[in-house]
């Protein structure tokens, strides 16, 4: 009981966010336009719900989202890990990744859409290169922190060199790949919304965009409420997995 309700504290200020919100917005201390009512922005999302628009769209989004995220997973770690393991590889790739790593993901979207069009390829290319990174570095540093003691014992035990990566390299950086994976997941929405403001005619993002230009700001909030809650869900949903993950570790 007090650990359900240590749980249900956390989400308290949560609440009283809610609370400020609506209060600040009925008693005229924020222009109503601006920030609607949070039981107006509510309603709003219950007629986007009726209506089959935000189904729509955040399939749409969500398609999009594992796509890019699914490639940057399979493509980062692999490179990650490989980058590790063989200098030459290393040598070629490294300075590659640390010139792109500071540059601001969001400003490649207008080169892709030149690239790929205005289709669903221009957000998961999007989606896929902002995450691929961080999974990159953190694959790269876990395979790289492996202690060569133990490669070496099962080098000198028999083991080849794809049983020792198997056996031993991935599961020593499976802790800093999943960190890595969290981080990637965060950048996958804030890109895939601010691919889909640009991109196309589905999605979540355009849809905040449509609703905005058009002055509905309330339906345009909740819009921006559902992408906050998805992103908050998934995170939390991540976190659990993570902690079965490296449950060994404890």
């Amino acid at each position: 009981m007090m650990t359900w309700l240590a749980g249900v504290g956390r989400y308290v200020p949560l609440l009283v966010l809610g609370i400020a919100w609506e209060f600040a917005s009925r008693s005229g201390l924020v222009n109503a336009k601006a920030l609607p009512p949070l039981s107006e922005v509510s309603r709003a999302w219950l007629d986007l719900l009726a209506s089959g628009d935000l189904i729509y769209h955040g399939r749409s989004s969500l398609m999009n989202l594992v796509a890019g995220l699914s490639l940057s997973v399979l493509v980062g770690v692999t490179l990650g890990v490989v980058m590790a393991r063989i200098r030459w590889i290393d040598d070629l790739v490294s300075p590659l990744v640390k010139s792109i790593y500071p540059l601001p993901k969001s400003a490649l979207i207008p080169v892709l859409i030149m690239w790929f069009g205005l289709g669903a390829a221009s957000k998961i290319a999007a989606i896929f290169i902002g995450s691929l990174l961080p999974l990159v570095t953190s694959a790269y540093n876990g395979a790289r922190g492996v202690e060569r003691v133990l490669i070496w014992s099962a080098m000198s035990a028999g083991a080849s060199r794809t049983r020792v990566l198997w056996d031993i390299v991935l599961p020593a950086a499976r802790p800093d790949i999943l960190v890595g994976l969290r981080n990637a997941l965060a950048l996958a929405f804030i890109l895939l919304v601010s691919s889909e403001f640009l991109i196309g005619q589905q999605g979540l993002g355009y849809l905040i965009s449509f609703l905005g230009e058009g002055g509905l700001y309330a339906s345009m909030f909740a819009g921006v409420l559902t992408v906050s809650a998805a992103g908050f869900l998934c995170d939390r949903i991540y976190l659990r997995v993570m902690e079965r993950a490296l449950a060994w570790q404890r």
